[in-house]
């Protein structure tokens, strides 16, 4: 029997977390519960979850502080909880590293369709400091970069570069059309489709933390257009 997938949920509302807790149970899930943010850095090395459903407003250390610290040391997905439903907590959130964001009070379908949905993206190759190997299935490579959507992994200048599934899916549709120029609706399109909820902007953030992770090469970049949206540029 497959090994059940590990659901760390942290919320201060007890009866939230046990609303949300009897949900991905349903779909066999195993959940853990937690009602504050350092009991949940405690239990995180210990639980070794899959995905942390992680609520903004907590006791203590909140939610933001509690993704940056995730952040510093993992790259597990994150699905931040929140009543507060403004663009700049969506943003934010999304700068320091979380892959979805949903606001309360949800519907329980959609979020065990999220929950699916990041679980499923994200099924990175395990790290390797070896010398990347002949790539297979769906990949596109350029001089010192391969971004390989079969097994979700990204090898810049030799090395295996670790990435939460949305920025790896961006950079591969991008990398897929050289030279194309891509609106920021178009990109949102094709990469959050229905799971979106915000504005353009999102897109905007994923750009910049590509851009700190894959610098731009003599062969290629990563290239505003100003007014419209971003391209993947090949210099002929």
């Amino acid at each position: 029997m497959a090994e059940k997938q590990r659901i760390l949920i942290v919320d201060d509302d007890e009866n939230i977390a046990e609303l949300i807790s009897l949900y991905l149970t349903k779909e066999c899930f195993e959940t853990k519960m937690v009602l504050d943010g350092e009991e949940a850095l405690k239990q995180f090395p210990i639980f070794k979850p899959n995905l942390i459903l992680l609520d903004l407003m907590l006791p203590g250390i909140d939610g933001y502080q509690v993704c940056r610290e995730l952040r510093a040391a993992s790259q597990v997905p994150i699905i931040m909880l929140s009543a507060k439903g403004e663009i700049f907590d969506k943003v934010l959130g999304l700068e320091l590293g979380a892959d979805d964001y949903i606001i309360k009070p949800f519907d329980s379908k959609e979020l065990v369709a999220r929950v699916k949905a990041v679980l499923r993206r994200y099924q990175t190759a395990p790290a390797s400091s070896l010398p990347a190997q002949t790539p297979q299935g769906d990949y596109v490579e350029y001089p010192d970069l391969i971004v390989n959507l079969t097994n979700y992994s990204v090898t810049y200048c030799g090395r295996p570069v670790e990435m939460p599934p949305k920025e790896l899916e961006l950079l591969y549709f991008l990398a897929s059309s050289p030279n194309q120029v891509f609106t920021r609706e178009q990109l949102l399109d094709h990469i959050w489709g229905y799971e979106y909820i915000g504005d353009t902007r999102t897109v905007d953030v994923h750009i910049k933390r590509l851009r700190e992770k894959i610098k731009d090469h003599a062969n290629w970049a990563l290239t505003t257009v100003w007014g419209i949206g971003y391209k993947f540029e090949v210099k002929r």
